[in-house]
């Protein structure tokens, strides 16, 4: 995942740490009897005892994310992976002898989606899955199977089998559109092996935009952007992936999915599938095992100042600039053009920049692809506003349907 490192099973959490520093200001007359001596002090200094609003404001506080986990913790869930051993090498390559026994190979987490025992994941926390077993908040296993997949979005749905009625607990999920930076939000999830870990911390940046799949996956089958991802400030460790990512009034927001990191482990830059996708996904894949997304077939970047330095563009362009279109794709039937690009993919002459779609600007990529995501279906006609040799013009554009890996 080029510097966005998937790990085989994630999660979100967001932390804060409240400091309560003490000290007392003191003031002394000079020259003076210590009679005379005074002493002043500073309520935003003062230790935090002798400070009863501050008091208050963390007891709120502590109370609220109480209150937030005994809400959410009954809906997450551990998920264990178990794969069948076969050939000579055995699993990790140990040398060991496959008998076709199933052996545990990783653990992730997921989320009561349904009192039907629906239970939504990440993709990548499912593939290649044998045997599924689901553990609830009450040390409780049962098995599950799978229902769907959907590896353009990173989202899975599997169901428990035998669990009492009373364990299924579905999440609330919220309107990711609302979210805002500086959001306080929190996780739970599984890092680490850890069950029933929860995390806290903000919502750091919005509209961010990831890859789907991940470096194990075929190199040569199709990768998609999945849009409107919510970056928090979690410490996202292996194990979470597919847990949750809510606000403070316990309401699903996000799908914790990937991290930026050099390491593998968190470094405070986390991203979350946002639950207007998970809306919109995760009812088909129960419904059908699979979901559809909208398909305009091209690759493209966002017009900065080096590509109108190195396409001579007017000082101030903006757009997507469309870098290839998909052989037989929508685009290339619509007639959009291509710009050329040298062997590292840098643009040497401009091809079509879209402006526009249906009547809304566009700026970045991530415009694009959140417009196509949110409000297009395949089959749906789309006016692109493009910029094409230096004039304005419309395409129309039939979408088709997202290959899948």
């Amino acid at each position: 995942m080029k510097n966005t490192k998937i790990l085989p099973v994630i999660v979100i959490a967001v932390s804060m740490l409240l400091n309560a520093c003490s000290a007392a200001g003191l003031s002394i007359a000079a020259p003076a009897p210590l009679s005379n001596t005074t002493t002043r002090s500073n309520p935003a200094s003062a230790p935090l005892a002798a400070n009863p609003q501050a008091v208050a404001d963390v007891t709120a506080l502590q109370s609220a994310y109480e209150a937030v986990f005994q809400i959410v913790n009954p809906s997450v869930v551990t998920i264990e992976i178990g794969s069948r051993v076969t050939g000579t090498n055995g699993p990790g390559g140990l040398g060991r002898q496959g008998n076709g026994q199933v052996v545990p190979v990783a653990e992730g987490s997921g989320f009561i989606w349904d009192a039907s025992g629906h239970i939504v994941t990440n993709n990548h926390v499912v593939t290649g899955a044998d045997k599924i077993t689901v553990t609830f908040s009450d040390g409780s296993s049962y098995g599950a199977k799978l229902i769907g997949t959907d590896p353009n979005t990173d989202l899975a749905v599997i169901q428990v089998t035998g669990a009492q009625a009373s364990l299924l607990k579905p999440i609330t999920v919220g309107d990711s559109t609302q979210v805002k930076v500086g959001e306080m939000v929190v996780a739970v999830g599984n890092p680490f092996g850890l069950a029933n870990t929860m995390t806290t911390g903000i919502v750091s940046a919005i509209s961010r935009s990831i890859q789907a799949g991940s470096s194990s996956q075929n190199s040569n089958a199709p990768s998609f952007s999945i849009p409107d991802v919510i970056q928090t400030d979690a410490a996202i460790n292996p194990g979470n992936s597919g847990g949750v990512l809510v606000d403070m009034s316990g309401a699903l927001i996000g799908v914790p999915s990937q991290i930026e990191s050099q390491s593998g482990s968190n470094s405070g830059v986390g991203f979350a599938i946002p639950s207007a996708i998970v809306n919109k996904v995760v009812p088909q894949l129960i419904s059908k095992g699979v979901a559809v997304h909208s398909f305009l077939g091209i690759s493209g970047t966002t017009v900065n100042s080096d590509v109108v330095s190195a396409l001579n563009l007017k000082a101030g362009q903006q757009g997507v600039l469309v870098a290839s279109v998909v052989p037989g794709g929508p685009a290339e039937k619509a007639g959009l053009k291509p710009a050329t690009v040298d062997a590292s993919g840098t643009p040497t002459a401009v091809g079509d920049i879209i402006t526009g779609i249906d009547g809304r600007s566009i700026v970045t990529f991530e415009d694009l692809v959140s417009y196509l995501s949110a409000n297009t279906q395949p089959g749906q006609s789309v006016t692109l506003n493009v910029l094409r040799a230096g004039s304005d013009t419309t395409v129309q554009v039939t979408l088709g349907t997202q290959p899948t890996k």
